[in-house]
């Protein structure tokens, strides 16, 4: 039996730069992990089959689930004729901008590449797996990077200065798709990818938390209002910084102080279901 932890991610910036000519946007943001996780189990199976168990009803346990399609690419390139069992212990809200799936996909690359010995690198699980999606690639490595391309290419970076970091998600979702479709690339809007970088170089907890930009919160906003209310309420209660993670829903605001952490956790409490308190990886 294999396990993997499957951390969630939170963008610190967040740009998009151009129409692709394949559909997609040219992204520019930096990325890094926190310590919400879901958590997975590998063993092997007699048959061929890829068997996936998930403790939540809602979620699906065949090929439109990332960690499936992992297990299945996995096995199509490298000829694994052996089936493998996949548990899944879901902790991090779905269609929430956390890549909780995408973290999912990634870390059944990582167990599938430990249970069958395969003595592939994080590098070579990272590219085999922006096959599977955008933002995997990143979440083979859980750390901090800048991400270009659809996300895919990736420059790692040292993990940002350590703070608290309360996770906020509206109970109303939102369509990726939506919200990039109501991105207008025409309209100027500064996102502070230098600052944030120079601040990670720099251990600038104050400079990072300056930094914090995404050009699709304007859009998740006005989609979901909700989203800029959770934001005002972090703010006002003392966060030294709040973003939108993603296309949204989910807020996340930055405190140094446990104490301070707790009371901006309670205040989003009051009007927020999906509220977590918990620390920086990255």
């Amino acid at each position: 039996m294999i396990y993997e932890t499957a951390p969630a991610k939170i963008n610190l910036t967040l740009d998009t730069l151009f129409k692709r000519d394949d559909g997609y946007h040219e992204v520019e943001m930096i990325m890094t992990t926190i310590d919400l996780n879901d958590r997975l189990s590998f063993q092997k199976r007699r048959d061929h089959k890829i068997i996936l168990n998930v403790d939540e009803t809602f979620i699906p346990s065949d090929e439109r689930n990332l960690a499936y399609r992992a297990a299945l690419l996995m096995k199509e390139t490298y000829g694994i004729k052996q089936g493998v069992t996949i548990t899944l212990d879901k902790n991090i809200p779905v269609s929430a901008g956390l890549a909780g799936g995408s973290s999912d996909a990634a870390a059944t690359f990582r167990g599938l590449n430990r249970l069958f010995d395969l003595g592939l690198s994080l590098d070579d699980l990272s590219t085999l797996s922006a096959e599977i999606g955008s933002d995997v690639p990143f979440c083979i490595y859980g750390t901090t990077a800048l991400c270009r391309g659809r996300g895919e290419e990736i420059e790692l970076l040292k993990r940002p200065p350590s703070a608290w970091v309360i996770v906020a998600k509206p109970q109303t979702g939102l369509s990726t798709p939506e919200v990039y479709g109501g991105l207008d690339l025409t309209k100027p809007y500064k996102v502070h990818t230098q600052s944030c970088l120079e601040a990670i170089e720099c251990e600038d907890y104050d400079g990072v938390c300056r930094s914090l930009s995404n050009r699709l919160e304007p859009v998740s906003m006005h989609l979901q209002p909700e989203i800029k209310k959770i934001k005002a309420n972090m703010l006002n209660s003392g966060a030294d910084g709040a973003l939108m993670s993603g296309s949204g829903p989910t807020v996340y605001g930055f405190a140094q102080r446990e104490r301070q952490a707790r009371h901006i956790y309670n205040a989003v409490s009051g009007c927020c279901n999906d509220v977590y308190l918990v620390r920086t990886l990255g």
